[in-house]
């Protein structure tokens, strides 16, 4: 029998990547998993761990001592290692740019070493304060001020975008970027601030709804396995090589309405209550 084709996903056992590598083995794929579980959860591949075609290395990226034979061996590389959630880039901001740059350079200097074609998931919050009422992959980018450490994810973030695609020029390493708007599903958790599912277990247990703000801001959602069967698609796009796409929905809504369609989706008694950004963060948020 044919060896299947092996894919190498860093930070498959996140939220998202959890279901990728689900979709990927569905798809008879080979499939190894680096993720230190930092924010993941070995839990996310609990119904795929009996899987023969699935390993798991609990590593980070940059420390893992199999990463070049791994790399040597896969056949692409699906790079979602990074850190997650608003709450967790503006409490530690050292953390984020460290782990946003640090693993993205060890993957694709380990890529570049053994020619495997990497797809770098980023952002949407690269397009940082525009106003256009739709992004576009080739508009500029309009990131905040470096004393505001709310910045400071979207600019690792588009960081790695820079060094994917310089590796990409001089290297001549096939890469593929896909930004990633708002995602959710299953396994979501609100540990690190993610609003629907902490909307939902507040919804659940009757306690408040907390929206940061007025709640006019809007948001497009994405169902996870929707981002997924995106990933699969672009890293199996000859054409997408060298590109920049956005990965998301069009379906826009306030969180203030988010919050009531939660509340009536549950049949939950609980209200909203209207939460300060100076109060919900340190003093000086802006939100996107």
């Amino acid at each position: 029998m044919e060896n299947p084709e092996h894919i190498l996903v860093t930070g498959g056992a996140g939220f998202i990547g959890s279901h990728l590598v689900e979709r990927l083995l569905a798809d008879r794929k080979s499939v190894t998993v680096i993720d230190d579980c930092s924010t993941g959860s070995l839990d996310n591949l609990r119904s795929v761990i009996p899987n023969p075609n699935l390993r798991v290395i609990q590593s980070k990226v940059s420390e893992c001592s199999e990463l070049s034979k791994v790399v040597s061996r896969s056949n692409s590389i699906c790079h979602l290692a990074a850190a997650v959630g608003v709450e967790l880039v503006v409490n530690s901001p050292v953390r984020t740019i460290q782990t946003n740059l640090r693993e993205t350079e060890a993957i694709l200097e380990a890529a570049s070493g053994h020619d495997v074609a990497v797809l770098l998931t980023s952002t949407s919050e690269v397009y940082g304060k525009s106003q256009a009422r739709a992004f576009s992959e080739q508009d500029d980018l309009l990131i905040g001020p470096p004393h505001l450490g709310r910045w400071s994810y979207a600019c690792s973030k588009l960081m790695d975008e820079f060094l994917a695609m310089a590796y990409g020029r001089e290297r001549k390493l096939p890469v593929i970027i896909a930004r990633l708007f708002n995602t959710v599903g299953p396994r979501q958790t609100g540990r690190y601030g993610m609003v629907l599912p902490r909307f939902i277990n507040a919804a659940k247990a009757g306690q408040p709804l907390k929206v940061f703000g007025d709640g006019t801001q809007t948001r497009c959602f994405c169902y996870v396995g929707d981002t997924a069967e995106a990933l699969v698609r672009l890293q199996n796009c000859p054409g997408a090589r060298g590109e920049v796409f956005n990965v998301g929905s069009t379906e826009e809504i306030s969180i203030r309405e988010l919050a009531k369609l939660v509340i009536k989706t549950l049949n939950s008694s609980s209200g909203i209550e209207f939460v300060p950004y100076d109060d919900a963060y340190s003093p000086g948020f802006e939100d996107m």
